[in-house]
């Protein structure tokens, strides 16, 4: 039987070496390379091809969610499973949004991850079982009405943006939020002002919340 292939994306070195001791240490699996910024996990995964990647969220000059991005547009094969401290549901969204098809904590057990990524290198998408029950709640509970029945002139991220906006956030604040370079969120907001017809912030968060966006920040 062919061994699992696994590419570790994270910056730092004592975790990638625990990560590394316990999936070698199981014979279904073997680690291919390693990656410690999120640059070097796409180039790496391109070289690599690995079954599995464990990426961290937080890396030097690309964050792990672009970098999944990237690679699941490249190769759609790849699982990518997000390895963080992150709990909180924008995280794990925009990890989804982004093509991760795991998402696993940081201290969950090591049982834990090695189910996840067995799952994931099976073709299943597999959240581990605190997010899992966090994925439940938030799908079970009431939603108000969908964004995407206003603004319909807007992309479903160009109304995302909206919505931030109108909620007070600041461009700093939707960067980290969304996990997008400063560079495209100013772009995305450029062309909510083109197509709302507005001058500025002001204008646009006035006709946002008229529209019902913003109230659930």
């Amino acid at each position: 039987m062919e061994s699992i292939r696994i590419l570790l994306a994270d910056d730092h070195a004592i975790l990638r070496h625990g990560l590394r001791a316990m999936l070698d240490s199981t014979p279904e699996f073997v680690v291919v390379g390693e990656a410690t910024t999120g640059e070097e996990a796409v180039a790496r995964s391109t070289e690599l091809r690995p079954d599995v990647i464990l990426m961290d969220i937080q890396m030097p000059d690309l964050n792990g969610i672009e970098a999944t991005r990237r690679i699941v547009e490249t190769n759609l094969d790849v699982g990518v499973v997000v390895l963080t401290m992150f709990r909180d549901d924008d995280s794990v969204f925009a990890a989804m949004r982004a093509g991760a098809r795991g998402y696993v904590l940081k201290d969950a057990g090591g049982d834990e991850v090695l189910r996840v990524v067995r799952a994931v290198a099976n073709g299943e998408a597999h959240f581990g079982p605190e997010i899992a029950r966090r994925l439940m709640s938030f799908f079970s509970a009431p939603r108000p009405t969908a964004t995407s029945e206003v603004f319909p002139e807007l992309t479903a991220r160009e109304r995302e943006v909206l919505n931030l906006i109108a909620g007070g956030l600041s461009n700093a604040e939707i960067t980290r939020q969304l996990f997008l370079s400063p560079k495209t969120v100013r772009n995305h907001i450029s062309n909510i002002f083109t197509k709302l017809r507005v001058a500025d912030r002001a204008q646009a968060i006035v006709r946002a919340r008229e529209a019902g966006l913003g109230q659930d920040h």
